[in-house]
């Protein structure tokens, strides 16, 4: 199956894990008392649904964002409700993991043509002209 039909049907949600703590975010006195923030986990190389290459591309894109255990963490604090932040904690995912997977559009060479090369010369034949023009014999 390809990743991005993997990605449309969300078949990583099973392999998550989730810790909750007590957000810095808003919600007044109530941030003292509720364990709003949302901490997930995902760990690339226990994943059932990835396959090797896709692991390996995962390790290669996201290596400065993987732990020594290679897992890879992401959360929220930014509402007040829990599930909220869980909700936003796996976009997050979903938007890293499509954002992995994008193919770079490559890069055609182009040159400029006949008509821009001609009337650049022009106009540099004509600034050129000019400069000469102002160069005169004042004495």
């Amino acid at each position: 199956m390809h990743i991005n039909k993997k990605i449309k049907l969300q078949l990583f949600n099973s392999e998550f894990e989730f810790q909750a703590s007590r957000s810095s975010g808003p919600g007044g006195q109530n941030v003292n008392k509720v364990n709003s923030k949302i901490q997930m986990f995902f760990d690339v190389n226990a994943s059932q649904v990835l396959s090797e290459e896709e692991k390996e591309i995962l390790f290669a894109k996201w290596s400065s964002k993987l732990d020594a255990t290679g897992k890879i963490m992401f959360q929220s604090q930014e509402k007040r409700s829990q599930i909220q932040n869980k909700e936003i904690a796996i976009r997050k995912f979903y938007d890293s993991l499509h954002k992995a997977f994008e193919k770079k559009k490559v890069r055609k060479a182009t040159k400029p043509s006949k008509g821009a090369v001609e009337s650049r010369l022009k106009a540099k034949k004509v600034n050129s002209e000019k400069k000469k023009n102002r160069s005169g014999d004042w004495n």
